[in-house]
């Protein structure tokens, strides 16, 4: 009875341990796939919308992430309007650290006018969010490379 106790045992052990494996892996390796910012290139506005189906933040709001790669010494304006909701922009370096950020523009309007010195080459995320919890609608979107006089 214990060699056929130690045979059936010696064969459950790894095929338990390889369903745990797969069942805890499986979900996360499909999570890191859902999460796909869409590229964006310097000087070209785009026109898009924040809506409930947007990446969840923490306060109760969603976000849109945009990618776009910036050089080293690039100084750079990004233009966020939107008649839907107040805008709240980011720029985030590819370690998480938010490099910049701007909630209301200088006119006094609820747009985001950010202005920002990159000192890494790098992948950068631009987050485009609403102040606060609530929020969402039509915006318009625009990176420009500034060049220096």
């Amino acid at each position: 009875m214990s060699k056929a106790f130690a045979a059936w045992f010696s064969w459950v052990i790894p095929v338990a341990a390889t369903l745990l494996a797969t069942s805890v892996t499986a979900p996360v390796a499909r999570a890191q796939n859902l999460y796909n910012p869409q590229p964006i290139s310097h000087s070209k506005e785009i026109v898009d919308t924040l809506t409930q189906k947007d990446i969840p933040i923490g306060d109760g709001g969603f976000a849109r992430d945009y990618v776009v790669t910036l050089d080293a010494g690039d100084q750079v304006a990004i233009d966020l309007i939107s008649d839907n909701f107040d805008t709240m922009i980011s720029v985030i370096a590819s370690d998480g650290s938010t490099v910049a950020e701007n909630d209301d523009g200088p006119d006094g309007s609820t747009n985001s006018l950010l202005f920002a010195r990159i000192t890494e080459t790098d992948e950068y995320i631009i987050r485009v969010r609403a102040f606060g919890s609530t929020g969402g609608g039509t915006f318009r979107l625009k990176i420009t490379r500034l060049k220096p006089i």
